[in-house]
């Protein structure tokens, strides 16, 4: 399922990852992700509604080891109790742009990936965009159309 992001339903996000989040002031959640059988860890934190230049957008951001990942402009997310795992992403006219966090621990981002590439048979895709067709296949059923920030929409 896809959900446009508040606070409320942040919680789902704890559940599909395991963990609990903690709020960092009134719009910032972290969740903390260990798979302590591989010895892996990453924190996630969610900015709700930050304003640049007048305009409202979401943000994720990743912390794993030497790794610093951010998403601007997140719209949306699909939370997977079956593949435990939460799909962040955000699209830029015909381009999508996805991180993928696991409830192992594990994170994966896909950046700017065309539509042609989501909407497309994956297995007449070259070997090397078949993974990123299918892990990103399913932000293509979000209607984000007449998808805003506006005041009432977050609580």
């Amino acid at each position: 399922m896809i959900h446009e992001f508040t606070k409320e339903n942040i919680t789902t996000i704890g559940d599909i990852l395991n963990t609990k989040p903690k709020p960092l002031g009134d719009d910032v959640f972290r969740f903390e992700v260990t798979n302590e059988e591989a010895g892996s860890k990453l924190a996630l934190e969610i900015h709700l509604g930050l304003e640049v230049d007048d305009e409202r957008m979401n943000m994720v951001t990743v912390y794993s080891g030497s790794t610093f990942l951010q998403l601007h402009n997140c719209t949306a997310f699909i939370a997977s109790d079956i593949l435990k795992q939460v799909t962040f992403f955000g699209k830029n006219g015909t381009n999508t742009t996805g991180l993928i966090v696991e409830q192992s621990a594990g994170c994966s981002m896909y950046a700017n990936v065309n539509d042609a590439v989501l909407k497309g048979d994956f297995t007449k895709l070259p070997e090397d965009l078949m993974m990123c067709g299918v892990a990103m296949s399913l932000t293509d059923t979000a209607d984000l159309d007449n998808f805003s920030f506006d005041d009432d929409e977050l609580s």
